[in-house]
């Protein structure tokens, strides 16, 4: 089973994200793997969602690890998201199974708080094992970021797991 989020719901969710993060980063005992779905012409959406638990992150000792398929990260926009500049590190221009590799390998040194790998396509069950293994074994949480691609945006929902909370009932 895959842990996985679509991003681009709501946008009230992000001042309850920056409280659940700030309630339970601190007390991260074992690695998680997350997927987020998102869509490529909204990233604002996704940003809102994933900064506050980056953020929070950024207070950790250890590094944060971003691997970009193409673009680079801007100074700027790091600095005014409030992520510490001397935490990030960012490789680019990995192909898909690179990033699975090179997550893995990161993942597993436990030097990193959080990794966050950009792939195309849906892990395969193996890839996601893998990846919780390593996430364990470094106490890190890794982020798999997946476009939604344009076609599915007609074909109605997408299947995938559904968290039911009493917060939103």
């Amino acid at each position: 089973m895959y842990t996985s989020g679509y991003a681009n719901r709501s946008t009230s969710l992000s001042s309850t994200a920056g409280n659940v993060a700030q309630k339970s980063v601190g007390s991260v005992s074992t690695g998680l793997i997350s997927e987020v779905v998102y869509r490529e012409d909204q990233p604002l959406l996704t940003q809102l969602l994933l900064l506050p638990l980056l953020q929070q992150l950024g207070q950790q000792s250890r590094w944060q690890l971003w691997l970009t398929p193409q673009q680079k990260l801007s100074r700027e926009w790091v600095q005014s998201a409030g992520l510490p500049l001397t935490k990030v590190m960012q490789i680019n221009q990995l192909s898909p199974c690179d990033t699975v590799e090179s997550m893995i390998r990161a993942l597993r040194t436990g030097n990193y708080s959080v990794v966050i790998g950009w792939l195309p396509d849906e892990l395969t069950e193996e890839e996601h094992l893998r990846l919780t293994e390593a996430a364990e074994e470094g106490n890190a949480i890794g982020f798999i970021m997946r476009p939604v691609h344009p076609d599915s945006y007609r074909r109605g929902q997408l299947s995938g797991l559904k968290i039911h909370s009493n917060l939103y009932h």
